[in-house]
């Protein structure tokens, strides 16, 4: 049972803390007298929770946790209290990813972690503090370029290495080669096998989950060509997970961009355990279908997001018996 005042107390230190409001604007927002908002905040410093980061159930929470396991399967969840930013809640993800990703290099259990790209793992990277890491290895899980071998401005792998001192391996090829041929080329460079083989031992990934959209991710770095994004819809595709793509029900679709991509291939993803982290309301249909696909073993969002999904009409999940018998990994 989680303490309903220490439930309040949690949020209204997430909040001057974290998001940064006055005092008046944490007791506005909960609907509190200021003077109780004060003795909040107080009690939350007072019993610990305020470190690095806020730490504590916050009950609102707890329970989507409970509902979007329990719904999809999944050997855990963890929802970001609502910081109010509106529909790219990056700050409240960015804090609640970093403090996963901090817990999981002190526990020291993930030897080789295989890590993402893209805008909300950048942001998490951002939150992470310094993390003395040196017996952790990081690898990248796809390429770290454009199609015109530009750097990816969201790709985290030097930055991980920088905040916790651990070595990390970085794909220097495009995230998709132009052609399945190209594709088999690039991966016979000397390194880029060293790289997956490695990758392919992660014990954990971490991982964003990509819309399909025009002005998406993929199209605004320069990962694929706004005519691809035609096809993908044409396909059924909404959703991204390292190059792979699922339509709304979360199966996977077997497409001539997917076989381009230098990522993992899904046999091998689904032999791993895979945490994901994403949320705003453009990317609820995009989350859906992951979810639905069984691939995920952990997600991490944000609450209005969870929200959402936890008020969906139940719908079968593809992969929820897979998953649920992997609770105790």
């Amino acid at each position: 049972m989680v303490d309903g005042e220490a439930s309040l107390a949690t949020r209204a230190a997430w909040l001057y803390f974290a998001a940064g409001l006055t005092q008046s604007e944490v007791a506005d927002r909960l609907n509190i007298q200021s003077t109780k908002a004060h003795r909040l905040i107080a009690r939350a410093s007072r019993e610990g929770m305020i470190r690095v980061f806020v730490e504590g159930p916050v009950a609102e929470c707890v329970a989507l946790e409970n509902a979007l396991a329990e719904r999809y399967g999944l050997a855990f969840c963890r929802v970001a209290p609502d910081l109010g930013e509106g529909d790219l809640p990056l700050k409240a993800l960015a804090l609640e990813g970093a403090s996963f990703l901090r817990q999981v290099l002190e526990r020291g259990d993930d030897k080789i972690i295989g890590v993402g790209h893209g805008r909300t793992l950048a942001a998490v990277v951002a939150q992470l503090p310094q993390t003395p890491a040196r017996d952790v290895q990081f690898v990248s899980l796809l390429g770290g370029l454009t199609r015109k071998f530009a750097a990816n401005p969201f790709d985290v792998i030097h930055r991980l290495a920088e905040r916790t001192g651990a070595e990390a391996y970085l794909l220097p090829v495009p995230v998709f080669a132009n052609s399945v041929a190209d594709r088999a080329v690039l991966m016979q460079q000397f390194g880029i096998a060293d790289v997956f083989a490695l990758a392919r031992r992660a014990s954990l990934l971490f991982v964003g989950i990509g819309q399909i959209h025009a002005d998406g991710f993929l199209v605004s770095s320069g990962m694929i060509k706004p005519d691809e994004v035609v096809e993908l819809k044409r396909a059924g595709a909404c959703a991204d997970l390292l190059g792979h793509f699922f339509n709304a029900e979360g199966e996977l679709l077997d497409l001539d961009l997917s076989a381009r991509a230098t990522s993992m291939s899904a046999e091998d993803l689904r032999k791993h355990r895979i945490v994901a982290i994403g949320g705003g309301e453009a990317k609820i249909t995009a989350l859906r279908a992951v979810l639905r696909s069984g691939f995920l073993n952990g997600l991490i969002i944000d609450e209005t997001t969870a929200q959402a999904l936890a008020t969906d009409k139940p719908e079968k999940t593809s992969g929820q018996s897979k998953k649920k018998s992997r609770k105790g990994r």
